[in-house]
């Protein structure tokens, strides 16, 4: 067993774990953040990305171990301080860019670390940065609109799907 002991979501936590625990297990199973989703656990699909030192990382790819000692967000950290959603969160909802929900977390997480270093992307750079991410349901159309709009962009000319 390890000791390890990160900030996550502004809180300081440390819990021993097995050395071969991967961070959406640790975030799931001992602290509870079900929102961290798990996919395929082969880093294919993105539902896992979490911020790790304010980089987006999909969890299923590293241990809990290895984030000893960083600052770890969570979807659970994008909602507002009164608990209303954030505006990633509430653009996704006002355009349409979920359907089953299941790619949300890791697509809202994604966005958050495109928009930190991209403020104000294209369409084509939104498609290109969630390359990653999988969503079996939307057909991405309405989940770049979604950060589109986010971003502070007009996206009242693109049609919805």
């Amino acid at each position: 067993m390890t000791e390890v002991t990160m900030v996550v979501n502004g809180k300081s936590v440390t819990k021993s774990v097995k050395g071969n625990t991967l961070m959406t297990e640790f975030l799931r199973e001992e602290l509870r953040l079900t929102g961290t989703h798990v996919g395929c656990d082969t880093s294919q699909c993105g539902a896992c990305v979490v911020h790790v030192n304010g980089e987006a990382v999909k969890s299923c790819t590293m241990f809990a171990a290895e984030a000893n000692g960083a600052e770890v967000n969570t979807i659970e950290s994008m909602e507002n301080p009164d608990g209303s959603l954030g505006v990633i969160q509430q653009a996704f909802q006002d355009h349409h860019g979920l359907q089953c929900g299941f790619c949300t977390p890791g697509m809202v997480m994604s966005a958050a670390a495109l928009l930190k270093d991209n403020p104000k992307p294209s369409e084509a750079e939104i498609r290109d940065y969630l390359e990653g991410n999988i969503c079996r349901c939307t057909g991405y159309h309405n989940i770049v609109k979604s950060i589109m709009a986010a971003s502070g962009q007009d996206v009242s000319n693109i049609a919805a799907e």
